[in-house]
């Protein structure tokens, strides 16, 4: 039987799935699956565009007007 170390990546993942989908079922596998989707597009440069690149002193400013508007 070969361990983890000799297998390649291929066999290694088509054991990963034996495994979850025996312990899991199928649907539980698939759904366990899906929390690793690695999505698409750029995180890093989308919230940036969104944000921009505040200072501490503009989060808290910010964060001051937000405290006030729930007295």
């Amino acid at each position: 039987m070969k361990t983890q170390l000799d297998m390649s990546l291929v066999e290694l993942q088509n054991k990963g799935y034996r495994v979850l989908q025996e312990n899991l079922g199928i649907v539980g596998m698939l759904k366990f699956l899906q929390q690793f989707d690695m999505g698409s597009g750029n995180y890093t440069k989308e919230r940036e565009e969104l944000l921009g690149n505040p200072t501490i002193d503009e989060i808290k400013a910010e964060l001051e007007l937000i405290k006030k508007v729930k007295k």
